[in-house]
Order: C-alpha cells, then sequence, then structure tokens
C-alpha cells in the first residue's frame, strides 16, 4: 500500500488509529520505554531517541555510558520526562517498561561469539564498546523473549538475524540501506517495488517488522507492506534516524507493530514537509524533535 504524506486523507486514517491516552488515566498508563543507546564516540543519537519519545509516552527510561548519563542529567529541565538510569539498573526497567529501544548511538565493532550462558554481571565488565552492544542485545532477547523491543542502528550492526526468531513478539527492526545488507547480506536491488518484495521476504523469514528507511521508506511484517512517501532532503541530517527509533519504541508501548512503524515514518515525514515550508531545508533535529507534537496533533484532530 502507498501512502503519501501530501494525501491528507490517507495519512490521517493511520493516525487516528494510533492509541490516544484517556483524559481519566494515570502516570504510567500511556506508555513506559527503555532507552539504550550511546557510547564514547556518540553522544547525541541516544538523547535524541530519548527526547522524542518523551513527548509520546508517560515515562522514558534512558541509559547509556556514564559520560552520556550526565550529559542527560544536566538536560533535566528540558527533559522532564526522562528518568536516568545505570547499566547496573537495566534489567529492572526491562521488567517495568512496556517497550524497549536499544541501538542508538552504540558503537559496532568485529562480530564475536557471545559466551555461552553469559551473566549480566559480566557483560558489565566488557569494555569494548562494540563487544558489549553484541552481547548485552543477545542477552535481553535470550532472557526477555516476551517483551516488544526496537532494535536501531549499532544494535542492527552486532546482531545475527537468527537470533530474532527466539523472540515471542515480533521486534521492529529501523535500518537505513547499508545496515540492511549488512545484517541480512541481502542486496536491495532494483526500483522501489522490487525492494518492497526483498523487505517482505526477509520480514517473513525473520518473523518481525522492518522499517527500511529510504528516500520512500517501505515498511513489511512480512504479510502487509507499505511505501511512505514524502518528506525532503532536510531529513538527510545526521539524527532523523534517532528520532525516529524514539517514535517507533513509544508508539509501539501501545500500538501493534506496524501500525507503530508506519505512523512514525507518516509523522516524521509529515513533520518534515512543514518544516520545508517554514524553512527550506535549513532545520536542524533538535526543530524537527519539537514540530512534532504540533503536526501530531494536527492530524488526529482532523
Amino acid at each position: 500500500m502507498l501512502i503519501k504524506t501530501s494525501d491528507l486523507n490517507s495519512t490521517v486514517l493511520n493516525i487516528k488509529k494510533l492509541y490516544i491516552p484517556d483524559k481519566n488515566s494515570h502516570k504510567g498508563k500511556n506508555g513506559k520505554v527503555l532507552i539504550i543507546g550511546g557510547s564514547k564516540l556518540f553522544h547525541a543519537a541516544s538523547i535524541w531517541a530519548a527526547e522524542s519519545a518523551s513527548h509520546i509516552v508517560d515515562i522514558v527510561h534512558y541509559s547509556s555510558t556514564l559520560e552520556n548519563n550526565e550529559v542527560m542529567v544536566s538536560l533535566k529541565k528540558k527533559f522532564i520526562n526522562g528518568i536516568v538510569v545505570s547499566k547496573e539498573d537495566i534489567l529492572h526497567y526491562v521488567k517495568e517498561d512496556d517497550c524497549i529501544l536499544i541501538g542508538p548511538g552504540m558503537i559496532r565493532d568485529q562480530k564475536k561469539e557471545v559466551k555461552e550462558n553469559i551473566t549480566y554481571k559480566e557483560i558489565l565488565l566488557i569494555s569494548r564498546e562494540g563487544e558489549y552492544t553484541r552481547s548485552i542485545t543477545k542477552y535481553l532477547i535470550d532472557n526477555f523473549p516476551e517483551k516488544k523491543f526496537v532494535f536501531d542502528a549499532g544494535a542492527l550492526q552486532m546482531i545475527d538475524p537468527e537470533w530474532l526468531l527466539n523472540l515471542k513478539i515480533k521486534p521492529i527492526l529501523t535500518p537505513h540501506t547499508i545496515e540492511f545488507e549488512n545484517l541480512f547480506d541481502t542486496k536491495l536491488i532494483g526500483n522501489t517495488e522490487n525492494k518492497k518484495i526483498i523487505v517482505h521476504d526477509i520480514a517473513k523469514k525473520y518473523k518481525c517488522v522492518i522499517l527500511l528507511k529510504a528516500i520512500d521508506d517501505i515498511i513489511s511484517d512480512g504479510d502487509s507492506d507499505f511505501i511512505i512517501e514524502g518528506g525532503n532532503s532536510g531529513l538527510a541530517k545526521g539524527g532523523s534516524g534517532d528520532v525516529l527509533a524514539g517514535l517507533v519504541c513509544s508508539f509501539y508501548s501501545k500500538n501493534q507493530a506496524l501500525l507503530s512503524a508506519t505512523s512514525s515514518s507518516i509523522l516524521i515525514k509529515k513533520t518534515a514537509d512543514k518544516l520545508f515550508l517554514e524553512k527550506g531545508y535549513w532545520y536542524n533535529i533538535t526543530q524537527l524533535i519539537e514540530a512534532i507534537p504540533e503536526v501530531l496533533n494536527s492530524l488526529l484532530l482532523k
């Protein structure tokens, strides 16, 4: 199915299927997410994901390197719905939260076999950040197969696709083209329709939802397929994918996977359309994050 962000009817129809907080709901009822990301090299990526998520859900738990945790604490006046947690406490929040995003800003490295029956205490002692990314991702998949996961960036670059089959609930993957090709050892060739078939087959094989980030996003759960047209080259700036991952995780906390992926793609492209009318290509990631609530609300009110 083709959805163009210029087509108000199709975008509104999709967005209006999203969960809407009840007026009498209490704190935490409208979604709790855990975002695991960042590295010594990449500070902003996971913070952008957390900031975008904070607009959608009630509670965002954020865990990164010690340095990034300190950066986030310094942003508390802005990031009012976030709670910074240490790596030691991650498992508690994995159990508590509705959806877990892992990967934005995390580092890739040479893939090595993860030690069989590795303990979480052993993972915390890993100093190589790429090895940590690979080990904690596998640990969470193996030990929490009933949780909702979104895998992005570094996590996508360090996992083995066969791990996905251990999950009982379909995860959402948000790769760009190179990440997709490297993870699944499959080339995305031909036009958009041909690529859609490839994404469909991979999503079906690995029992996941794939949101392939491209000029036209391709989304599939192995049964239904969507192509989302819209946006502009302002989204080529580093950070837009992190914002998208934060939205996907937030929506997935209270919605079905396919709806979460399509709505996130539509919303970020629709927001880019709005910013383009105001600023051309010259908007930044902070402005993108800040404009999302207004665009979402305008679509819901149509």
